[in-house]
C-alpha cells in the first residue's frame, strides 16, 4: 500500500461519509504535519470511525472521526454535564461533540501520566482525534473480545491494577469492557475515553460497578471467578 496520501478528489469519493467540515478539519491536521492521509478504516461504529493514517516518516497513526450528523449529542451531554472540568459548557450540538473531543483527549493525557496503559493521544481539533496507533510487527492489536489471552488470570489483574491506576488519578473509564480493552502482546490497552468520569462525579460509583461487572462477567464465561465487591475494594482502597 502507498504511503503517499490520496489526491483531494480521491479522498473525498472515499469518504463521502463525511461532511465538508470534516473534510477541512482533516485537511487542517494534515497540513499541520500530523499525517499524510488517511490509509484503511480501523473500525467503523454508530458515532465515529477510526482510521489507521500514513505519517511523513512512514509510520502510522489512528485517526478518530467523530459524525457530526449521527453522533447521539444528549447522550454526551448527558456524560459532560456531570464533569466538574465543564461546569460552563453551552448547549449545542456541534459545541457538545467538540468538547467530547477534547475531553477524550484529555482523559487520555492523565490517563498516560498515571502510567495507564492506553493510546498516546497525539492531537485534536474540532471533531477528529490523533492516537497513538496501537499493535505489534505492523499489525494493528485486536480488541480483548476477538483475542482470548493466554494467561487469563494475569491479564485480568493487569486490567483491574489499570483500573486502580485511573481511580487513583480521579478517573472512571465508565464504558468498559471486552469491546474498548486491546490485547496487544497479552497487555491490556484501554481505548475509547470520551466517556470517562471524574472519581468525584456523582454518577461515579454506578459506573465503575458497572465496568467491573462487564469485566469480572466477561472472565467468568472463561471459568475465572472474581468477586465484584473484593475486585472494587482493591481498586478503591
Amino acid at each position: 500500500m502507498s504511503h503517499k496520501p490520496r489526491p483531494k478528489k480521491e479522498f473525498k469519493t472515499m469518504h463521502h461519509v463525511f461532511d465538508e467540515f470534516t473534510n477541512r478539519t482533516i485537511y487542517k491536521l494534515i497540513t499541520r504535519g500530523h499525517f499524510e492521509g488517511l490509509e484503511s478504516p480501523i473500525s467503523v461504529g454508530k458515532e465515529s470511525n477510526v482510521f489507521s493514517a500514513i505519517r511523513k516518516d512512514g509510520s502510522k497513526v489512528m485517526v478518530k472521526i467523530y459524525r457530526l450528523e449521527t453522533c447521539d449529542f444528549n447522550r454526551m451531554f448527558d456524560y459532560i454535564k456531570d464533569d466538574p472540568r465543564y461546569t460552563k459548557i453551552k448547549k449545542g450540538k456541534r459545541n457538545i461533540i467538540f468538547t467530547w473531543v477534547q475531553r477524550e483527549y484529555r482523559n487520555l493525557l492523565k490517563a498516560r501520566h498515571v502510567n495507564v496503559n492506553v493510546p498516546t493521544p497525539l492531537a485534536f481539533l474540532n471533531n477528529v482525534l490523533v492516537l497513538e496507533l496501537i499493535g505489534e510487527n505492523g499489525f494493528i492489536a485486536p480488541k480483548l473480545k476477538d483475542s482470548i489471552p493466554e494467561n487469563q488470570k494475569e491479564f485480568f489483574d493487569r486490567i483491574i491494577l489499570n483500573m486502580k491506576k485511573l481511580y487513583r488519578a480521579g478517573l472512571v473509564h465508565s464504558d468498559l469492557s471486552a469491546f474498548n480493552i486491546l490485547n496487544c502482546g497479552e497487555t491490556p490497552v484501554f481505548i475509547d475515553f470520551s466517556q470517562c468520569a471524574a472519581a468525584e462525579s456523582s454518577r461515579a460509583s454506578e459506573f465503575l460497578e458497572r465496568d467491573i461487572r462487564n469485566i469480572c462477567r466477561f472472565f467468568g464465561k472463561l471459568g475465572l471467578k472474581a468477586d465484584e465487591a473484593k475486585v472494587k475494594k482493591e481498586i478503591t482502597k
